[in-house]
């Protein structure tokens, strides 16, 4: 209900504020780690658990937008995001989503961003859809302090990040 009552009422672009912030903010605007020119951090909002989010520092609103700095940090800090997932959520799968302009969905248009949002078999992603709400089975703290966690080990053990094995191939529809 607090984002509701005020989703009419934008007060400038929040990943613009974000990414001016100084790591002492990170627990507070939930971000995960910075790069010189972006961030990882977790949704306010979240569909689900660990519904992260990569957003470049400066007001630019499509990839064509972006210097090879911007988008080699934007590469890099989806591949930690895929990595820490991993390690500490262990999702079946993950949606990405962009979404450019208002009326593709984007809560902050002018300003590029990439949703990760883990799913997993059986997750409880119909209630959005069918109840109107959302369930998640632990709070944004308690994620935000377990992706930190998360992160700085595999930091400290030198991943970068690793490729997913590739499933078992079905029988199934061949």
């Amino acid at each position: 209900m607090t984002y509701i009552a005020k989703a009419d009422e934008p007060t400038g672009c929040l990943f613009c504020r974000v990414g001016k912030g100084r790591a002492a903010e990170d627990r507070r605007d939930l971000v995960l780690l910075r790069r010189e020119t972006a961030v990882l951090m977790l949704n306010r909002y979240p569909y689900t658990s660990a519904h992260l989010m990569v957003a470049i520092k400066r007001h630019a609103a499509q990839f064509r937008d972006l210097t090879p700095a911007e988008r080699l940090d934007v590469l890099d800090l989806t591949a930690v995001a895929e990595s820490v997932l991993e390690a500490e959520y262990h999702p079946h799968g993950v949606n990405y989503g962009l979404n450019v302009g208002r009326v593709a969905g984007a809560g902050f248009p002018g300003h590029l961003h990439l949703h990760l949002v883990p799913r997993w078999n059986g997750d409880t992603n119909f209630m959005t859809t069918v109840a109107e709400s959302r369930v998640l089975p632990e709070s944004l703290s308690a994620t935000w302090t377990r992706l930190r966690k998360a992160i700085a080990k595999l930091a400290k053990a030198g991943v970068k990040a690793k490729p997913k094995p590739k499933p078992a191939r079905s029988r199934r529809g061949a």
